[in-house]
Order: structure tokens, then C-alpha cells, then sequence
């Protein structure tokens, strides 16, 4: 489980980038995002077909630079309001992001099965076999 302080931020990229690049090439993105990626705070991308997710940070040493590929499905993010080049999102919403969870579907409810047709009997509970 991915655990961040409450002082780190997380933003995601709403558009696509080309996964080919890793370090320079994630925090150009950041910079054309209008961010910058040195202040401590996570960056997460996207490919066109959202298989393959990039995380930028910056931990004040050094760069790191996390990469996921699902091999089913897409990561899908939760609903936007407008055509907004970047969102933030908490700690638990970024796990979430990366472990594949579809944010777009609705929960089915619980139910019950009827319970009274417990009488009746089944074909194993014949008494005359």
C-alpha cells in the first residue's frame, strides 16, 4: 500500500503523454502543466489508452519515477468537471487509481434471496429413492 504525508499533493495529467520518456521527459510535463516538479509533490500520467500509468516525484535528493502497466482494463479517473489539464487527488484516490478501480461504475446493492420456498424439496431429497 502507497502511504504519502499530508503535505505531498497529488496531481494527475487529464491528457495523454508519450510513455517512451522517463525523468527530463516527466518533468517537462509537469512544467508545460504549469507545476513545478521539484516541489515535493506527486505527478501521475497517463498513456492515450490509459494502460500504463508514470508517477513522477521528487523527494528532494533524487527523482522517482514509478511505472504501472495493467494487463486488463484502463485506469479510469474519477469524474471531471471541465476541461481542466490537471486534478488533484488525495492519498487514498491515488492507491486506488493504480490498483485499477473504476471509478465510473455504480455498486450493485445487496439483496436477499426469498427465503420461503425452503420447504419445498429438492431432487436429492426425495423420500422414495
Amino acid at each position: 500500500m502507497l502511504s504519502l504525508p499530508p503535505t505531498v499533493r497529488v496531481f494527475v495529467a487529464t491528457a495523454p503523454i508519450d510513455m517512451r520518456g522517463s525523468f527530463d521527459a516527466l518533468a517537462g510535463a509537469v512544467r508545460r502543466l504549469g507545476l513545478d516538479p521539484v516541489d515535493g509533490h506527486v505527478y501521475l500520467f497517463f498513456n492515450k489508452r490509459r494502460r500504463i500509468a508514470k508517477s513522477l516525484w521528487f523527494d528532494g535528493s533524487g527523482w522517482c519515477v514509478l511505472a504501472k502497466r495493467l494487463e486488463r482494463g484502463s485506469f479510469q479517473l474519477p469524474p471531471l468537471d471541465g476541461g481542466e489539464s490537471q486534478v488533484q487527488v488525495d492519498g487514498p484516490t491515488l492507491t486506488s487509481l493504480l490498483a485499477g478501480i473504476d471509478f465510473t461504475v455504480s455498486r450493485r446493492g445487496w439483496y436477499r434471496k426469498n427465503r420461503r420456498d425452503h420447504g419445498r424439496l429438492g431432487i436429492d431429497s426425495d423420500p422414495e429413492l
